[in-house]
């Protein structure tokens, strides 16, 4: 339940402000990584109020594709939207920078992140996001370091963040209709509207630490992972994996199906699709093979820091 917090030390401007340079550092750090890769940019506006600026970037040396998505968008709140959260205030505003990348290796992982601010005009707010790592061969000292850096973050503003969110996340980056964890998680967050004590400013300052995490810490796993040979078995696995990332956005990813009931671009939206993916009817799984080591690893609770 969203309650009414009323503070005007930050105005919306300003915090779409500061999304919007984000979107810019993270897109220059990935191109300098990738070496090859340009992002294509793509300005759009929403017939309701406001728009965005989209970013793609294909065919990399490293990123086969991946976007990241800069918004802000405002207008009458959808009723499909406001009744979810039970609310009565009709006028909203949101912005934020949501972001994926699918590497053309199978030994670099699937990565997600987005940061985001919701404001209604009557003063109450919230800030959400969150990063999570989807291998597709499980590394577990690339786990480890993962969350090693996340729980730093986390442990700069609240010491109880960490093991919090990275529970919620371990909770949303689930598919119980396969009864696995999307990859190794990382952490989640939403609603955080200064009912746990910290100001509007305190809340956007942990949210932009996160959303500046994640050019150095995907970079590094970038360099790290990116001349790994990989094999035709390998290569098809991954295509596997992302057929898995394609069931949660679509099926149960909420940001997804927010951008969706508010008119959002859906071109934006689904950018997050990967650019080829396959599904194959009971998809054999070698005994004691690298696949089956990886299954057995996607479950919720895994202390990666400790395992």
């Amino acid at each position: 339940m969203i309650r009414k917090q009323v503070n005007n030390s930050m105005h919306k401007e300003e915090i779409a402000g500061k999304f919007k340079q984000l979107q810019d550092r993270i897109t220059k750090s990935i191109e300098k990584t990738d070496g090859k890769g340009l992002f294509m940019e793509d300005n759009w506006e929403r017939e309701a109020g406001g728009g965005g600026r989209s970013r793609v970037i294909t065919n990399g040396n490293i990123i086969e594709k991946g976007g990241v998505q800069f918004s802000a968008v405002y207008g009458e709140l959808p009723d499909k939207i406001r009744n979810k959260l039970h609310l009565s205030n009709s006028n909203f505003f949101a912005t934020g920078v949501s972001l994926i990348m699918h590497p053309e290796n199978p030994h670099v992982p699937i990565i997600h992140m987005n940061v985001r601010y919701f404001e209604l005009e009557d003063g109450t707010f919230w800030f959400g996001g969150g990063i999570d790592l989807t291998p597709i061969y499980i590394d577990k000292m690339q786990a480890k370091e993962f969350h090693l850096q996340l729980k730093e973050v986390c442990d700069r503003h609240n010491i109880d963040y960490y093991a919090k969110f990275k529970t919620w996340a371990d909770d949303y980056f689930y598919l119980p209709f396969r009864e696995e964890t999307r990859g190794v998680g990382g952490i989640f967050f939403d609603q955080l509207n200064g009912t746990d004590g910290l100001s509007k400013e305190q809340i956007f300052n942990f949210t932009m630490d996160v959303g500046n995490l994640f050019a150095p810490l995907y970079c590094q796993i970038m360099k790290q992972n990116a001349k790994t040979p990989y094999s035709e078995k390998e290569k098809d696995w991954q295509l596997h994996r992302r057929g898995r990332y394609v069931e949660f956005n679509l099926v149960l990813d909420k940001g997804t199906k927010f951008g969706l009931d508010t008119n959002g671009r859906t071109e934006s939206i689904l950018v997050s699709m990967p650019p080829e993916v396959k599904w194959t009817y009971q998809y054999p799984i070698e005994k004691n093979s690298k696949e089956q080591q990886t299954l057995s690893l996607l479950r919720k609770g895994i202390n990666w820091i400790n395992e």
